[in-house]
């Protein structure tokens, strides 16, 4: 009978365990749950909390929780629970007990033996102190794996063939990068380098002093001076974060945050993407330095990189794959569960060392790219058919990704989304799988935002939907099968179809273009402008410039009052277009915080 031996990564914002269970190497856990967070504390009873229960309770007692220790490992610092002193092994100690009972439960007994991974930067000290907390969990530690290894390992590196690559590991707490060659089961650390004080937590303290700054802004108080609506806020700034690897917007609501006279005071704004980007961006930078680094100590090039991987749960941020994808010159692999991912590995490495023949790992990926045709440029000229990737193939199922676009002309009242499976920058040279039209859109002068939302689950049903953002007005299609495979007859087909609706669709909207700036252009010589026409286009303008931080029914009322005055310059009603325009004026005031 072979040993039982269970591979840990002990992370600093989440922790998993895997093990040889039913044939196969899998991330063990009670019903779904894989991930347990790396807190622990001691409710006002006393009781001790591990996990989800220790996370959801440090909003109201951050005094008596403790989460990221695995940033204080190997120091002689300790921490303050409950009223009493706690090392940080001790304090991981628990983290790993919680997780060998996690195994026991799938293994049939509890695990005495451990595969636990570090970062390749951890010092002696640091390694030293983890292989005492597993010796306080209870747990022989067998083998401290470094994390780089681990991932290469669960990408099925260990088939005896040589590969050089790039692990770039970002998480909640800290971030190394590596140059390996792989050869069998041997993992040769060419050059490491990395920051233990940077990761996705650090993107969620960048975010939290936005929203603090920002309920200050609308409030007059100072959210960070009170522990417990400091807390709300990192959790809230977590929350947004997770959302925009997904969505371009997150909409960001915390019901009485604060109080003033016994008045309860909220936060509600909305976050883009691009605006989060901008604020970690030079994060995001100081990472790419590394790589820098990290290749020339290892006297390598990009282009010497068979592969770039990717591990931790922070690498699903867009910005980090665009910057990686360009500096390496590659689509980094993300085909393996990011968060999973170094467990996995530990747990194929914990396998062998049991006995067992462990092969690769079980990931569900999806196969092929999709996304959805657009007007663009292609050689400076104006392009009906550019293609928008928004499922990257090789991701692991299931997944829902979002991407925003924006209609192509003045007016425009209904959208065709053509839905492409592919990967080509030219959408006629993909495989289309499907369209739906949305009709009754705004219809306003200026362009008007479309969310395309799409998820694809384990089955191959692709769910693809479209959104006016300032309306609400969708449409969605189902379209099942979609990672089945194509038979040449059925691409040929489904492009020649494509292509003449596309020729038939470019003619009739250069015509309505044409016909419409016609429209317009003589519109404009014929009138002469209202009174007040040119201050009131001031005022939309200013508007506009608010609307992201603006209250849903303010925007919606700022919205109303820009069509009023639109509607007024049209039909030439100078009294309707002072009255519109007094209101926004007023609105305008309130917003701003001061006289116009």
């Amino acid at each position: 009978m072979s040993e039982r031996i269970i591979g840990i990564d002990l992370g600093t914002t989440n922790s998993e365990v895997a093990a040889f269970v039913d044939g196969q190497v899998r991330v063990l856990g009670p019903g779904h749950q894989r991930i347990l967070p790396s807190c622990v504390g001691f409710s006002p009873a006393g009781e001790l909390l591990v996990g989800e229960a220790a996370r959801n309770q440090q909003a109201l007692y951050p005094d008596r929780t403790v989460r990221s220790i695995k940033r204080r490992m190997g120091s002689q610092e300790t921490v303050m629970l409950g009223g009493k002193s706690f090392t940080p092994p001790e304090i991981s100690a628990v983290i790993l007990r919680e997780l060998a009972g996690w195994a026991a439960m799938a293994l049939g007994a509890r695990p005495e033996k451990a595969v636990i991974t570090v970062p390749a930067y951890f010092s002696d000290a640091q390694r030293s102190a983890t292989r005492e907390a597993g010796a306080l969990a209870g747990l022989e530690v067998v083998r401290i794996l470094n994390e780089p290894t681990a991932a290469s390992l669960a990408y099925g590196y260990g088939d005896g063939s040589r590969h050089t690559a790039l692990i770039y590991d970002l998480g909640g707490g800290t971030f190394d990068v590596s140059v390996v060659t792989i050869e069998g089961e041997i993992t040769e650390v060419l050059a490491s380098h990395g920051n233990n004080r940077l990761g996705g937590d650090d993107f969620d303290d960048l975010l939290a002093e936005k929203l603090a700054q920002e309920f200050q802004k609308q409030h007059g108080l100072d959210p960070r001076t009170n522990a417990e609506a400091k807390a709300r806020l990192w959790w809230a700034a977590e929350e947004a974060k997770k959302k925009l690897s997904q969505e371009p917007y997150a909409a960001i609501r915390e019901e009485a945050l604060m109080t003033r006279a016994g008045k309860p005071l909220h936060l509600e704004m909305e976050v883009s993407r691009m605006d989060y980007e901008e604020l970690i961006r030079p994060l995001v930078e100081s990472t790419l330095d590394s790589v820098s680094k990290a290749l020339q100590d290892a006297g390598r090039k990009p282009s010497d990189m068979d592969a770039v991987l990717l591990v931790g749960g922070s690498t699903r941020t867009p910005l980090v794959t665009e910057m990686l994808t360009q500096m390496m010159d590659t689509q980094p692999r993300q085909d393996v569960h990011p968060d999973l991912c170094v467990a996995l590995g530990a747990g194929v490495l914990a396998s062998r060392l049991a006995g067992q023949n462990v092969g690769g790992v079980l990931v569900d990926v999806s196969p092929y790219s999709f996304g959805i045709s657009y007007l663009g440029e292609r050689g400076g000229v104006p392009y009906p058919y550019c293609f928008k990737t928004i499922i990257q193939r090789n991701t692991p199922l299931p997944l829902t990704r979002t991407e925003l676009f924006s209609t192509s002309y003045p007016f425009q009242t209904e959208v065709k989304v053509e839905v492409y499976q592919g990967d080509d920058d030219d959408a006629l040279k993909n495989i289309p799988v499907g369209d739906f039209l949305i009709e009754g859109l705004t219809g306003r002068p200026e362009a008007s935002d479309i969310l395309c939302r799409m998820r694809l689950d384990l089955d191959g049903i692709l769910e693809v939907a479209a959104v006016e953002k300032i309306s609400g007005k969708s449409k969605q299609i189902t379209i099942a099968n979609a990672l089945q495979a194509k038979t040449p007859e059925e691409i040929a087909a489904g492009r020649k179809r494509i292509q003449e609706m596309f020729a038939a669709r470019a003619t009739e909207l250069d015509e309505e273009v044409s016909e419409l700036d016609g429209e317009i252009i003589e519109a404009q010589a014929e009138r002469q402008p209202l009174p007040g026409e040119s201050d009131a286009e001031d005022l939309m303008e200013r508007s506009r410039k608010l609307f992201d931080k603006m209250h849903p029914d303010d925007r919606e009322d700022a919205i109303g009052l820009h069509e009023k005055i639109s509607a007024s310059i049209e039909s030439g009603d100078e009294a309707g277009l002072a009255e519109a325009s007094k209101e926004l004026r007023e609105m305008l005031f309130f917003l701003e915080g001061k006289p116009n």
